[in-house]
């Protein structure tokens, strides 16, 4: 039986319940979702390979002269995370944002170089990850301006504990935007699966409990701006929505 973990604003414990049983998303009078993650937010850019076919004869090109042979990993710092159905601020000159929707990858315990063999045994869970970005050309360059600001990295709405019944690289991913299916995918089309990116990222790099890895975002990422409502939906995971909303028009904690 598959169990969820979320943690309510204002309280500091995470909530665990088995999922066939409560489901908090169905419940009208559950306060504001938390973020359920406390760990560190680390992506992987051109993981899926549309992505990487899509852009492949500028990887070619100067400075590039081929595709990666080695995860292209970024930092989606602490600033950035927000709670399912939290507002996503649009910076003010900026017209549209990019939607990244992410399996996150929930560390359970210590990694550090991790066999492929041995990967799943340091996963805590999964999660959903809307890796919101302002539109740019960047691909191997930090994009920090365009992909660091304040709540650019909305997560949730909980962590579904691993279970033998989620194959994490063979989940659906849908993007609805205004209740419209903008995008499709599967993590089926990961270059590097769940257990590969895992065991090539901790053989450099210490994972810790708590840490979240995004395992990529797909090819033609939709656009958003302001108004316009965000809904994630990954299979046997469940549903982040949040809505974009001009960073002027927010007060500083409070919903539109």
């Amino acid at each position: 039986m598959k169990k969820i973990k979320y943690k309510l604003l204002g309280r500091q414990q995470l909530q665990e319940f088995n999922m066939e049983d409560h489901d908090p998303l169905q419940k009208n009078n559950t306060p504001p979702f938390d973020v359920p993650v406390t760990g560190m937010v680390y992506g992987a850019l051109l993981n899926y390979k549309g992505e990487v076919e899509a852009i492949s004869d500028a990887l070619h090109q100067e400075p590039y002269k081929a595709p990666p042979k080695a995860p292209i990993l970024y930092i989606k710092p602490e600033n950035t995370k927000i709670a399912h159905k939290m507002p996503i601020p649009l910076p003010a000159n900026v017209t549209e944002l990019q939607v990244g929707a992410a399996l996150g990858i929930v560390i359970g315990r210590t990694a550090s170089k991790v066999s492929i063999e041995e990967a799943f045994d340091y996963i805590d869970g999964y999660t959903i990850v809307n890796d919101i970005s302002i539109p740019h050309e960047s691909i191997y360059r930090p994009a920090i301006s365009q992909k660091a600001r304040d709540g650019f990295c909305p997560v949730g709405p909980y962590i579904v504990e691993k279970h033998s019944s989620i194959q994490p690289d063979r989940l659906k991913i849908q993007v609805f935007i205004n209740n419209e299916l903008c995008q499709e995918n599967s993590t089926a089309n990961l270059i590097r699966p769940v257990a590969q990116l895992l065991s090539e990222m901790t053989s450099f790099m210490t994972l810790d409990p708590g840490d979240v890895v995004l395992v990529g975002v797909p090819e033609n990422p939709p656009l958003v701006k302001a108004g316009d409502h965000i809904r994630i939906e990954i299979e046997q995971i469940g549903v982040l929505e949040n809505q974009v909303v001009r960073e002027e028009e927010l007060r500083l904690g409070v919903s539109p």
